[in-house]
């Protein structure tokens, strides 16, 4: 396990989940003006390696309206 990178993305993330294998998803929010919220979430293998990065954008009723994979492959917005 990288200790360095692992301490590095729990200062930078809110909160964290950590998989029976291993892998762990860090995830944060930031609020919009108009209710809406955006949840930022990066998915790591246990030398935290980035494996996944994406976006999750929510309307004012926690309702899931779009998905924004950002990495390994930038795919644009998925209307849900």
């Amino acid at each position: 396990m990288n200790k360095k990178q692992r301490l590095k993305n729990e200062a930078e993330y809110e909160l964290w989940i950590e998989k029976a294998d291993g892998r762990r998803i860090y995830s944060f929010e930031i609020n919009g003006k108009l209710g809406w919220k955006a949840k930022y979430l990066k998915e790591v293998d246990r030398e935290e390696v980035t494996l996944k990065f994406w976006q999750e954008v929510y309307d004012q009723n926690n309702i899931l309206k779009e998905i924004h994979e950002k990495y390994p492959v930038d795919t644009g917005h998925k209307k849900m």
